[in-house]
């Protein structure tokens, strides 16, 4: 069985150690690894005290072999929306499930109404559905892996034109974007 705690652990900044403390009754950081790698078995009474000691829902912690799930995909930090080294898997908020290919942007530096730790939930849209995204945030893909992260505040037939979050900035055009992504949520940790 496949298991996303270390996805979901790393995902909150948690050590072993710490998701150890919170289970109750509390346990060790080497049963939390040997529960992550799998050389210990999941059962039922590990996976609530887990979920629990995580603050999230118990089949948050699962995940089939063949089954797509979200991944963020890039990040917002003062120089740009940039692509990650690695895409990493999102934990799904619940509102968001349905149809269509959801990716995460991680924001990591503050921009125009954006937080440091914000999560934004988009949705993937095809060409054919850009003119329903203007004056919307959008992430677009760029050439060479980068991304544009901002207000769709015009198109034609071969570009689009994006105004990033923070004031006093120049928009960025975008030549025949393969998808934009269009944002669906914001999810902010009080």
């Amino acid at each position: 069985m496949i298991n996303r705690i270390r996805d979901i652990r790393r995902e909150m900044g948690l050590t072993l150690a710490d998701v150890a403390a919170r289970c109750a009754p509390p346990t060790t950081a080497q049963t939390i690894g040997r529960l992550e790698t799998g050389t210990r078995q999941l059962s039922l009474t590990w996976m609530n005290r887990i979920a629990a000691a995580l603050t999230v829902d118990p089949e948050l912690l699962l995940r089939g072999e063949a089954a797509p799930h979200p991944r963020y995909v890039a990040r917002l930090t003062a120089d740009g929306a940039e692509a990650l080294a690695a895409p990493r898997d999102a934990i799904l908020p619940t509102a968001l499930a349905g149809d269509g290919d959801l990716l995460a942007l991680a924001i990591e530096s503050p921009a125009g109404q954006y937080r440091v730790g914000d999560q934004v939930w988009l949705r993937r849209v095809d060409p054919a559905d850009f003119a329903r995204l203007l004056n919307r945030d959008v992430l677009a893909p760029r050439s060479g892996g980068r991304f544009a992260f901002g207000r769709m505040i015009d198109r034609d037939a071969s570009r689009v034109a994006i105004l990033p979050p923070d004031p006093g900035q120049r928009q960025v055009v975008v030549e025949n974007p393969a998808w934009l992504a269009v944002a669906e949520m914001l999810v902010r940790a009080l």
